[in-house]
């Protein structure tokens, strides 16, 4: 680990406060839990000049339901997340992606907005300064070749945040604040499929908060890692399913862990009318597979974590649907 970069700390109590900060340091970061940007900067990756602590702004904290929904604000704790009743009982993946994170630590720090922000993550990528400087950098920071496809002209970090496919599933919007104002948007055109640029946020924006629709879709969460606790997503899928009597009536399933960017997964209306058999489960994990793009970014296969995620989503569907085969 390097000792950290120099840097300022400011602690607005308050969106516009915030937005203020952001405009007199424009080489500064946004944080509340740190989980993730905190190592990294360890790691030689990334000198803000300032960091700029979310945490004190009311706006950004408290879970709230109703008729309208629910609003969770980009500064709750995943283990707040986690624990929540309401959440738990309408939006069960959400609960179980937050539950998911890291230790008991890194949910009682990390946020909402900060997993849905999370850096993309790669073997070449998150290493020490002297590892990365050994094999002249690479394409997401200060290099020129992404190692993983050296003829490719694109980074293929993952993204690797769970709460993002949870809340895809369930249709989710996030508010975001910047120097134009606040802006509500759906949370899948958050992301772009560019591990070296991936998100799709201006200078001087953060996120406020998530907005959830009512009615939700009975969902579930899994992810494969390497560990049974503490790792990051090899392959993370998220299944928000609808049934009337026996046949699917509505179907989302989206996934982490193995592009750039979390989405959900096309072609699902094809899969509707019909009951959740041993071939219907088959045709969803073919769809998977077509659409995941596992790169050599972890020290795992990428063939095994296009198949664990087609797999995840066949099991999560399957008792969605009520299989019995």
């Amino acid at each position: 680990m390097e000792l950290l970069p120099d840097f300022r700390v400011a602690t607005p109590v308050s969106i516009a406060a915030a937005l203020a900060a952001g405009k007199r340091h424009p080489g500064g970061r946004f944080v509340a839990g740190g989980t993730d940007l905190m190592v990294n900067l360890r790691h030689g990756i990334g000198a803000p000049t300032a960091l700029i602590d979310l945490r004190a702004i009311p706006e950004l904290r408290g879970i709230a339901s109703g008729t309208g929904g629910m609003s969770i604000g980009a500064a709750v704790t995943l283990a707040e997340l986690a624990a929540h009743p309401a959440v738990a009982a309408h939006y069960p993946a959400v609960a179980a992606a937050a539950a998911a994170v890291g230790a008991p630590a890194h949910r009682a720090a990390g946020t909402v907005g900060g997993n849905l922000c999370l850096d993309t993550r790669c073997m070449f990528y998150n290493r020490s300064a002297w590892w990365r400087e050994a094999n002249s950098f690479c394409l997401k920071h200060e290099g020129d070749t992404c190692h993983v496809a050296p003829t490719g002209k694109r980074c293929h970090a993952a993204f690797s945040g769970d709460l993002a496919p949870a809340l895809l599933v369930h249709d989710a919007a996030v508010e975001i604040a910047g120097p134009d104002g606040l802006r509500r948007q759906p949370l899948a055109d958050l992301y772009a499929e560019d591990g070296a640029a991936h998100l799709r946020l201006a200078p001087g924006e953060f996120l406020v908060r998530v907005a959830l629709p009512p009615d939700p879709w009975p969902s579930a969460y899994a992810k494969a890692r390497a560990r049974g606790a503490i790792d990051f997503p090899l392959a993370g899928v998220a299944v928000a399913l609808r049934r009337d009597g026996d046949t699917v009536a509505g179907l989302r399933v989206a996934l982490t862990g193995t592009n750039s960017r979390p989405f959900l997964l096309e072609g699902t209306a094809a899969l509707l009318g019909a009951a959740v058999d041993a071939a219907w489960r088959d045709r969803l994990g073919k769809l998977v597979q077509k659409q995941v793009l596992p790169m050599r970014t972890t020290l795992l296969a990428a063939q095994y974590r296009r198949r664990v995620a087609s797999a995840l989503a066949q099991r999560l569907a399957g008792a969605l649907g009520g299989a019995a085969d």
